[in-house]
């Protein structure tokens, strides 16, 4: 399914809502998060400021292929029909709190959101089950989030992208997420006979 992209996104996104919110720090009835209205957003630094929003930005910024799974053999829907497997993506996300306190930024609650992120994924490194979204609801899909050490030359580059000055961010993988392939089944014969010595490397 092609939806995969979008799924991973909320998945993410509401895993990261779901942990400030249930931390009695970041939550408390006074503290700027819920005082402030604060929230998480699939949107860029930028435009969260642009449009007063303060939380934390879940920016998706690039899309690779992964290169390891694409000789996964063929799947078999059923016994006569096969199609082709699907393509095995890497996506990666720039995670930035967004803080404004009449732009003069508000860097202690900054760091709050940034240990609570640093915290999540770290000790909750695979996604399954029900904390799946969307269209990977119910599926057996597993997305494996790991913090990527960028140097400083790579995170300027991004921002250099998105034309700002840099942020307080940092960069997770998530591996891997599958896009279906559009094409429908082919007919096949079913297999009737298995030769196992056929398939033994000596």
């Amino acid at each position: 399914m092609y939806q995969s992209l979008i799924a991973t996104s909320k998945t993410l996104l509401d895993l990261v809502d779901s942990a400030i919110r249930a931390d009695p720090i970041l939550f408390a009835p006074t503290s700027p998060f819920k005082v402030r209205g604060m929230s998480v957003r699939l949107q860029t630094p930028f435009e969260m400021k642009d449009q007063n929003h303060e939380g934390v930005s879940i920016w998706l910024y690039r899309i690779i292929r992964d290169d390891e799974r694409l000789n996964d053999p063929p799947m078999r829907p059923t016994p006569t029909t096969i199609k082709p497997p699907p393509l095995p993506l890497r996506l990666h996300y720039l995670m930035t709190p967004i803080t404004s306190r009449d732009n003069d930024g508000d860097p202690e609650t900054e760091q709050y959101l940034m240990g609570k992120i640093l915290q999540l994924f770290y000790s909750h490194p695979v996604v399954r089950g029900v904390d799946l979204k969307d269209e990977l609801a119910g599926s057996d899909a597993e997305l494996h989030v790991r913090l990527e050490s960028l140097s400083i030359d790579e995170l300027a580059r991004i921002w250099d992208a998105l034309e700002g000055s840099y942020q307080l961010s940092v960069s997770y993988e998530v591996a891997v997420v599958n896009i279906d392939s559009a094409l429908e089944p082919d007919a096949v014969a079913p297999v009737t006979t298995v030769l196992p010595e056929y398939s033994v490397i000596v």
